[in-house]
């Protein structure tokens, strides 16, 4: 079968690094990914499912990966060469359409869940992604064992895979698993009702988060930043509330909360702020946003950055990471599997029109290059096309 496979050859990885740098989404034609003929592979074991992708999405961590851009820490949580692709709606041999939660949890590796009825995120102890009888892999996507999205076919365990409805398209399913990270941040964020609530970034991670805001927390008022224009209406029309270029930002959450200006902070601010991006200056500037004692959400894949975290420390704001999705405890105490919500309010908000264009697996690069500017070219999620 054909897949695109990324390896690990140091010297292509830095070159897509340098070249991407001087022109965004060239790293896929000189970095370690390739398009190859490889055997399926095999299936691990009992409760193990062969699946066809149809559509497979590519990510911000996918683009950080091919672009020579990608933290190092991840490095011994994945093995190569691996099929990237997490963002998945495909069928399995009967001919159903299923999505697949890519986390490669307990279950697919052979251990008991934490809990009963544990999602495969969920968990305080990540031992279990380098054990049991696949090779290294935090996800389905980074598993040499698994096979990706990004392919003509990968395994998943039953534990990963969610049936779709008849009257639920493919752009809409592929569209679940970013809408239930943008879940887990909007969650994460413990918004209290009537509370002032930033989204910095309008990309794919923003408008998700966004849409999640609205329709799962109690939120009074949604900010929201966006570059592009296309971007800005969809913020709107998703839910934000006031929605600015970058460098207004600061100014809208000023006159929202009626803050001063101190040096380069704001004395009180938004009660919570989620980034979307993962920049230096993103982190910089959330923290700065924040009112004393709130709390920032990193949903957007940081990296090394080097932050100034003095502001951190004296307004004693909270910083938590947001990764991925698992079992979610809602505001009325109940609990729900992340996957859940997301599918319900990617049919509900129509998140299926977020997918801007799709690209065969040969035509590889231009998809990689789209997606690396796709908000300059009015678009927001591309995806590698199956079917």
């Amino acid at each position: 079968m054909k897949a695109l496979q990324f390896s690990r050859k140091e010297a292509r990885y830095a070159a897509a690094a340098v070249s991407s740098r001087l022109r965004p989404g060239s790293g896929a034609k000189v970095g370690p990914l390739d398009l190859v003929d490889v055997d399926p592979p095999d299936v691990p074991g009992p409760g193990w499912e062969r699946v066809a992708p149809l559509l497979a999405g590519i990510c911000g961590s996918d683009l950080a990966t091919v672009e020579g851009r990608s933290a190092r820490y991840f490095e011994p949580w994945v093995s190569f060469p691996f099929v990237p692709g997490h963002e998945v709606v495909g069928r399995l041999a009967d001919g159903s359409r299923v999505v697949v939660e890519p986390v490669l949890g307990h279950e697919a590796r052979g251990f008991e869940p934490p809990f009963p009825g544990a999602s495969p995120g969920d968990g305080d102890d990540y031992r279990h992604l380098v054990a049991g009888p696949l090779e290294p892999g935090i996800q389905i996507g980074y598993c040499c064992s698994t096979g990706g999205g990004w392919s003509g076919g990968l395994v998943a365990h039953r534990s990963q895979i969610h049936p779709v409805a008849d009257d639920v398209s493919d752009e809409t399913a592929v569209m679940i698993e970013p809408t239930a990270v943008g879940v887990h941040a909007a969650l994460k964020a413990r918004v209290r009702p009537g509370s002032t609530v930033v989204v910095l970034g309008s990309g794919t991670m923003g408008l998700v988060t966004i849409a999640a805001l609205r329709h799962l927390t109690e939120a009074a008022t949604i900010i929201a930043s966006a570059k592009y224009p296309e971007q800005s209406a969809l913020a709107r029309k998703l839910g934000a509330d006031t929605v600015v270029e970058p460098k207004e930002l600061a100014r809208a959450v000023r006159r929202a909360t009626g803050s001063y200006v101190i040096g380069g902070d704001l004395s009180a601010g938004a009660d919570v702020v989620i980034d979307a991006v993962g920049s230096e200056a993103s982190v910089d500037e959330a923290i700065g946003i924040t009112r004393p004692r709130g709390r920032v959400v990193l949903v957007g894949m940081p990296g090394r950055v080097s932050v100034d975290l003095t502001a951190l420390w004296h307004r004693e704001t909270e910083l938590v990471g947001a990764y991925t999705y698992g079992t979610e405890t809602m505001p009325d105490g109940t609990t729900r599997r992340t996957f859940d919500l997301a599918a319900e309010l990617a049919a509900r908000a129509d998140l299926g029109a977020l997918v801007s264009a799709t690209y065969p697996l040969d035509r590889y690069q231009d998809a990689l290059a789209h997606a690396a500017t796709a908000g300059p070219r009015g678009a927001v999620k591309i995806c590698f096309d199956m079917r």
